[in-house]
């Protein structure tokens, strides 16, 4: 727990500063790093590339993110091949099914795993160090809707794993309040309540982008 505490502890900390959900945060920035570095240091690497295509490539999602990358030669060289697969799929009238995951997604998923395990064990922590992460944290805008939902998954799937009762009572406080502002704003918005929804802060008036930045994430 100790080298955990080191990496996750002070990532987390400088990702609770930022706006927005941290573990969102840490994905994308940990997620645009793996694929810079997967186009700089892998992209000659046969058996990388062996692994990239029995996965059909990245998903539309991680795909997009290509455009980003100024190395060109390494999208054309990672897409040649996914190309030659689609077309000889083409020919055949028949396209092959892909078992493997997104090489991105899985990635994902490990940093999700990683933190939300972490957070979930956060009680190993020394009392001060507990003391830190609880102040940095509950500044914060705390995890978006999907993120407190595989923490929740974490606690069942591995033994031992509990959310601390100062962050479920954080998070739920979160969501309290985001549904009675949503509430609040369908209703103002109602025939005949302008005043109302005049009356409404600017930022209740957008509530509904929360909302969905929330049950989406901001994940890239």
């Amino acid at each position: 727990m100790a080298n955990d505490k080191h990496v996750n502890f002070f990532a987390l900390q400088k990702a609770c500063e930022k706006p927005g959900c941290p573990l969102c945060t840490i994905v994308n920035e940990r997620i645009y790093r793996y694929i810079d570095g997967m186009l700089f240091e892998h992209i000659s690497d046969r058996v990388f590339r062996a692994q990239y295509r029995e996965a059909g490539g990245f998903c539309r999602n991680h795909a997009r993110t290509l455009l980003s990358y100024r190395d060109g030669l390494a999208v054309a060289i990672l897409g040649q091949g996914e190309l030659s697969d689609t077309l000889e799929d083409f020919k055949k009238r028949k396209m092959r099914v892909y078992k493997a995951p997104c090489p991105a997604c899985a990635e994902q998923d490990r940093i999700e795993t990683e933190f939300l395990t972490f957070l979930a064990e956060s009680k190993k922590l020394s009392a001060e160090d507990a003391a830190e992460l609880e102040r940095f944290f509950t500044a914060s805008e705390g995890l978006c809707a999907v993120h407190y939902g595989k923490l929740i998954q974490v606690r069942r799937t591995f033994f031992g794993c509990r959310i601390p009762k100062w962050l479920s009572a954080f998070q739920e406080d979160i969501f309290e309040k985001l549904l009675e502002r949503t509430n609040r704003f369908i209703d103002f918005s109602a025939w005949g309540k302008q005043k109302e929804f005049a009356s409404l802060s600017d930022k209740d008036k957008t509530v509904w982008k929360e909302l969905a930045q929330s049950l989406r994430s901001s994940v890239e």
